[in-house]
């Protein structure tokens, strides 16, 4: 069968802490080595532009959106090769960690909000955003979902319905074995390419990318795993989905949205938590509107 590769540039690098000018560099020069391998989009980790530190507020946040994008979008159009931008905005009352999708010719795709703060933790000073985006990538639908996001079935499962054929995962966590394993699953159970960043660190990095295709035409199991980097590296690291061989499995096989029985699922749209699985606010992280 043909090949049509569509390479994904992993940056596994840690970002400096409210510092988007220096992070800015990093991304470009990223981009810049990324195209040089045929990359065709950069994915860097979570809040990238800004560090992925806290306490954060409103007033904290610069506007990434005129400040910093610009240069990247500019970059992206000269050297042909897209980026997600990563980094904190600012919401309506308190901040939020967002994802900027730009193509190779530095046209701005779409901006996505994370769903999942981790409210248990000091994202808890954080808006929410309230819905999972598909945009067009030349012709590849990508989503993203980010960090925690991934720990819920159901963001994965909507960017499937919405049509993402790759699903692009900033991400800045550790103890990374489970989480691993759940995003092989999720490529798995969608039919979908998943590519994942991570900043390095002693059970960190393991920035890594997962195929759908878990079986050949003949039934036997294959590999699904295309990338998997270790703790500690720092650097680019490259994953390269087969377009063609992902659209070919997701046309024959019977997961995604195949076989499903919508009318079974009821309770996944019911807000209530009950035990074991409430949990009290968490109320250690502040921001100026708590002080309203």
């Amino acid at each position: 069968m043909a090949s049509q590769v569509f390479r994904i540039a992993l940056l596994q690098q840690e970002a400096v802490p409210f510092s988007p000018a220096a992070n800015l560099k990093t991304l470009l020069r990223a981009m810049e080595q990324a195209k040089t391998e045929d990359a065709d989009l950069l994915l860097p980790p979570e809040c990238f532009l800004t560090g992925y530190r806290f306490p954060v507020s409103n007033r904290d946040i610069p506007n990434l959106e005129e400040e910093y994008l610009p240069q990247l979008r500019q970059a992206a159009a000269r050297w042909n090769i897209g980026v997600v931008a990563t980094g904190f905005s600012k919401g309506a009352a308190k901040p939020r960690n967002s994802a900027w999708v730009i193509d190779r010719k530095g046209s701005l795709l779409m901006r996505y909000d994370k769903v999942h703060t981790c409210d248990f933790a000091d994202e808890c000073c954080l808006e929410h955003g309230n819905a999972f985006l598909v945009c067009d990538y030349h012709g590849v639908k990508l989503g993203v979902m980010i960090c925690y996001d991934r720990e819920y079935p159901e963001s994965a499962r909507v960017l499937m319905l919405k049509g993402a054929e790759i699903i692009l995962v900033p991400n800045d966590c550790s103890s990374m074995r489970p989480r691993l394993q759940a995003l092989s699953t999720r490529a798995y159970e969608n039919m979908v390419g998943i590519a994942m960043a991570n900043p390095p660190g002693a059970d960190k990095g393991n920035s890594c990318a997962y195929s759908p295709i878990c079986w050949d035409e003949e039934g036997r199991c294959v590999e699904n795993q295309l990338l998997c980097t270790e703790p500690g590296a720092e650097g680019i690291f490259y994953a390269d989905f087969d377009l063609l061989q992902l659209r070919n499995y997701r046309s024959r096989e019977m997961m995604g949205n195949t076989f499903r029985k919508v009318e079974a699922y009821g309770e996944l749209l019911d807000p209530a938590v009950k035990p074991p699985f409430f949990r009290s606010p968490q109320q250690s992280c502040k921001t100026e509107a708590d002080q309203l």
